[in-house]
């Protein structure tokens, strides 16, 4: 297998599993139905800076002791569960606040560093990413081709996928935005509705990641 053929047979399975609706998705889409495109974007960087480095660990090694340790998988799964319920509980109960909080008044003011933290973190909080790379990545590189380097350029053609399918999102979820609010919807009521499907989801996410056993 050459350099060119393994990117472009990755760059097909990491593109068909890009667009399988998930938690990423859920994320960038509330993001920009409730703090706009800049925020929508800066949510679907961070998601792909925290694949960016599984895919670097991957490549290194360092995610194998995922596959091996059952302890160390249990403590990260279990991290990351607690995050995704305390995040969607947080979104559930913020729906019992009229006008308590600056950002909710004016989403625009919130930082967009906030909104980085939060798509990097929840996937590096979620260990079936780590085993996804870790799983698919050794497949994908050439016996002769350095490792660490070819699995960066591995994740980063994932990333590229992923934020193109992350921008058709949000641009499409500002045109429901804007046909919303033509139907005299207002974006607090937009906002607060994607703030319930979403914070539920985040919580199904969380239980189901913290009853799996892989």
């Amino acid at each position: 297998m050459t350099i060119p053929s393994a990117v472009a047979s990755f760059a097909v399975v990491a593109g068909l599993l890009t667009i399988i609706p998930g938690l990423d998705t859920a994320l960038v889409l509330r993001s920009a139905a409730s703090r706009g495109r800049s925020h929508a974007f800066a949510t679907a960087l961070g998601i792909s800076t925290g694949a960016l480095a599984w895919g670097a660990a991957a490549a290194g090694g360092a995610t194998a002791l995922l596959t091996v340790s059952h302890g160390a998988y249990t403590a990260l799964r279990i991290a990351g569960a607690v995050y995704l319920v305390w995040m969607g509980i947080g979104m559930l109960r913020s729906l019992r606040r009229e006008q308590d909080l600056a950002v909710r008044r004016d989403p625009q003011s919130a930082r967009l560093s906030g909104s980085y933290l939060r798509g990097l973190t929840t996937n590096l909080l979620n260990p079936k990413i780590g085993v996804f790379y870790t799983a698919m990545l050794p497949q994908f590189i050439p016996p002769d081709a350095p490792h660490l380097a070819m699995g960066l350029l591995l994740a980063l053609v994932h990333d590229i996928e992923g934020m193109v399918w992350f921008a058709l999102l949000i641009l499409g979820a500002q045109q429901i935005g804007a046909l919303l609010r033509r139907l005299s919807l207002s974006r607090r009521t937009v906002r607060r509705s994607m703030d319930a499907v979403t914070g539920t989801v985040l919580i199904g996410f969380g239980l189901e990641l913290a009853l799996s056993e892989h």
